[in-house]
């Protein structure tokens, strides 16, 4: 099955992240917590909130340069203020862009709106090799 995100990341598509928007320094991406994605507490596990801000982060860096095939992740914080569970959604700003690292931050959301965490990271672009 094809990915939904603009590039193969077979991880991405196990979980059925679904990117929503894209624009320059920007990304937002959705996740619906399934039984197998949840806790021994019946709520998302904390793996799979943190993966979705994972790749939104690095997607929002992404987007700074036409020429990047991608990003990875070398640092990366979250803090996880509630429980989630159904359809969560992450949006990302890069907000700063160095020589070859860019800043990331967002949240993840619950379809009323509420906070349910927030993150931080610091992403390397990726370009195709030089042949």
């Amino acid at each position: 099955m094809p990915s939904a995100l603009e590039i193969s990341i077979p991880f991405a598509d196990l979980l059925d992240m679904r990117r929503l928007s894209e624009s320059p320094g920007t990304c937002t991406a959705e996740l619906v917590i399934r039984p197998e994605l949840t806790n021994s507490w019946g709520v998302a596990h904390g793996g799979a909130v943190a993966s979705l801000l994972d790749m939104t982060l690095g997607m929002s860096a992404k987007t700074l340069d036409p020429d990047a095939i991608g990003s990875a992740t070398i640092e990366f914080k979250v803090n996880f203020i509630a429980a989630a569970t159904g359809r969560i959604r992450a949006e990302a700003r890069a907000t700063r862009a160095g020589r070859s690292l860019v800043f990331a931050e967002g949240e993840v959301r619950s379809e009323s709106g509420e906070l349910l965490a927030k993150a931080t990271g610091t992403f390397k672009l990726r370009y195709p090799r030089a042949q």
